[in-house]
């Protein structure tokens, strides 16, 4: 009974100590809560309005090479293949992917997302993409969170250029 009554006593005064900190913070930082200190305006910039941006192909594709490319292609291997009849992975198969519509291939299981975007996969579609495909298709299912080094996306959508019959002439 005794060991008991140590126990309930213990934990009595822990919780008085615990209140009676925060009583005396609360009269030593006084603060107004009502109150704010400074307002910060977020000017938030959306993905519709960078893509209207004029995009410099010379100057990105001057950033990247092909070797580079292929090693960064690494990273993508695990879900796709790049290979002429290559199989589709977790991922659709990436070639010549250059100039074919998002959600093209018939023997891959697209989100309604790619299938519903339409667009043709160019070096400023493919840029945007692979920078963030979260926000510059919403509703994806690739679960990659992107490349944010240009060099390094440059250099892939490069070497997913050449891995074609027929790639696109660089400017």
């Amino acid at each position: 009974m005794y060991e008991f009554q140590k126990i309930i006593t213990s934990i009595v005064l822990v919780v008085l100590v615990v209140l009676g900190i925060s009583k005396t913070s609360d009269i030593i930082f006084k603060t107004d809560k009502n109150v704010v200190a400074y307002k910060v305006e977020i000017v938030e910039k959306t993905i519709a309005e960078e893509d209207k941006e004029v995009f410099d192909l010379a100057s990105f594709v001057s950033l990247g090479n092909i070797e580079h490319g292929k090693k960064v292609f690494k990273k993508c291997a695990a879900c796709h293949s790049i290979n002429q009849g290559g199989k589709n992975k977790i991922g659709p198969a990436l070639w010549a992917v250059m100039q074919r519509k998002s959600g093209e291939l018939s023997d891959y299981n697209y989100s309604k997302a790619l299938l519903n975007h339409g667009k043709i996969w160019s070096f400023a579609e493919l840029n945007g993409f692979l920078l963030k495909p979260a926000k510059w298709i919403k509703g994806n299912k690739m679960g990659f969170a992107g490349l944010k080094d240009e060099k390094d996306r440059a250099s892939v959508i490069l070497y997913m250029n050449e891995s074609s019959e027929e790639p696109i002439a660089l400017p």
